[in-house]
């Protein structure tokens, strides 16, 4: 019913749109001519063949808005563009003002945009009331069960209930059994106040005779045979069966099934970052490290002479560092210490009243004015604004091993500043537990990137200041 309300509201606003186009192409309120109705028409049903086909009218319950405003927005552009395609091939482009194109693809796009958000935010306010909830049936064992069902009561607008779990007897870790408390062994077992069935029999008839129609296989790959049961059981009938994979103890990260070669796959160990959303921080990346360099240049020109002028050697200082996948680059920083020998494969932070830190180095560490020349790497592309701070790599052959998800860290580009630093971890890591701090905090911003986190992170970091009680 959803999906066939949807469709008729699309077709609406494409209407509407090509009537706001001819207005404000005209000045006036005006119909559309013949040529427009027909393109209006042809369009319309192109939409409705097409739109199915991006996944626009399937159930969007606990998924991001984000992903179907793009989708929305990029499927009205293919349609159009088809249509403009269609007008070419009948030579009748001549009759279509590309003007009145340009406002209904704006107009259509705004209009689409607005009412899925509108549609989208309405359900979300019913199911947190309560409204449009769908039964959900869990199988899996209590550490994994519990979780599923701690998600579903944080996100009580994407309208998953919880009213059952099924635990396996036999074949499961202790820890992971679901026991009844101590003292209650005549009341029903219990996980998070949901009943648990333990009979595969009793199981399948609750399904079927409360009308669930949500079934999530929340197991362990290794679980085959019991995967296997449920989809056999039924096969025949109209129930969503959701293969969760419990892989905690593999992946550091909830990451999305992927399309592989038109196999699905989940990514263990890949970059979180890889798809179209990254388009707008490839985008920011640039233009703010341009306008930052060109801003900020009578200053770094300032620093350069005043580095040069501290003490004998060149004005930059360049290490290498890993950045994404582990490739090398040099990094750039105002030099803040005297040239002096490193004993090969080994880096010795800089520490509080450390004799090598020179009088204007201790002000540019201080004040972290000394990392402005990383908007170059930013500018080549070595760097990202917002990203894990790169360590040396002597440093990473010495975490690797003693910090759990470490490199990790660089499976996206490393950044100029982070979630860690706004959030204290900054300078030196005289201990591991600074260390484990620190990429804690970074695999928190890798796992819940959004581009506008990374607007926060920025903003943050100019109303904190660069200044720090550990940066010496």
């Amino acid at each position: 019913m959803l999906s066939v309300l949807s469709r008729i509201i699309d077709i609406a606003m494409v209407g509407l749109g090509a009537l706001i186009a001819a207005a404000v192409q005209r000045g006036t309120f005006v119909w559309l001519n013949d040529m427009q109705s027909v393109s209006l028409l042809f369009n319309c049903l192109l939409m409705v063949l097409f739109f199915p086909a991006l996944g626009i009218y399937q159930s969007w319950r606990g998924k991001p808005v984000y992903d179907l405003l793009w989708r929305v927005s990029g499927g009205w552009l293919i349609v159009e563009g088809a249509g403009i395609l269609m007008s070419f091939s009948l030579h009748r482009s001549d009759l279509l003002s590309r003007l009145w194109l340009v406002y209904w693809a704006v107009a259509t796009i705004v209009l689409l945009m607005i009412t899925k958000a509108l549609v989208h935010g309405v359900l979300k306010g019913l199911r947190r009331e309560g409204y449009n909830q769908k039964a959900v049936a869990i199988v899996s064992g209590a550490l994994y069960g519990r979780f599923l069902i701690e998600q579903m009561r944080d996100r009580p607008e994407a309208g998953f209930s919880p009213v059952i779990v099924f635990d396996e007897p036999g074949g499961r870790r202790e820890s992971d059994r679901i026991e009844a408390p101590v003292g209650a062994a005549n009341l029903p077992v219990e996980l998070e106040g949901i009943p648990v069935e333990r009979d595969f029999n009793r199981m399948v008839r609750a399904v079927r005779t409360r009308g669930i129609r949500e079934l999530w296989l929340a197991l362990p790959m290794s679980h085959e045979r019991t995967i296997h049961r449920f989809v056999m059981e039924f096969r025949n009938e109209f129930v969503n069966i959701r293969f969760i994979p419990d892989v905690r103890s593999l992946s550091l990260f909830n990451q999305p099934v992927v399309d592989l070669l038109g196999v699905p796959a989940i990514n263990l160990a890949a970059s979180p970052i890889t798809d179209v959303r990254v388009l707008p921080k490839f985008v920011f990346d640039r233009m703010f490290a341009l306008a930052a360099l060109a801003a900020l240049s009578p200053l770094m020109l300032v620093i350069a002479a005043m580095v040069k002028l501290s003490s004998p050697g060149p004005v930059f200082f360049r290490q290498k560092r890993k950045g994404i996948d582990g490739h090398e680059f040099e990094i750039y920083k105002f030099r803040s210490m005297k040239v002096h020998a490193e004993t090969a494969g080994k880096v010795t932070q800089a520490t509080r009243g450390d004799p090598r830190i020179t009088a204007v180095g201790a002000f540019l560490r201080k004040t972290s004015l000394d990392e402005l020349p990383q908007f170059i790497n930013v500018l080549k592309g070595e760097m990202s604004v917002v990203g894990p701070r790169p360590h040396a790599l002597e440093h990473d052959d010495i975490y690797k091993d003693l910090v759990k998800g470490y490199m990790h860290r660089y499976r996206i580009k490393p950044g100029i500043t982070g979630w860690a630093q706004i959030n204290g971890y900054r300078g030196e890591t005289d201990r591991i537990e600074k260390m484990m701090g620190r990429v804690k905090l970074d695999l928190y911003y890798m796992q819940h990137w959004t581009f506008w986190l990374d607007i926060k992170i920025v903003a943050l970091t100019l109303y904190k200041g660069f200044a720090g009680r550990n940066a010496y």
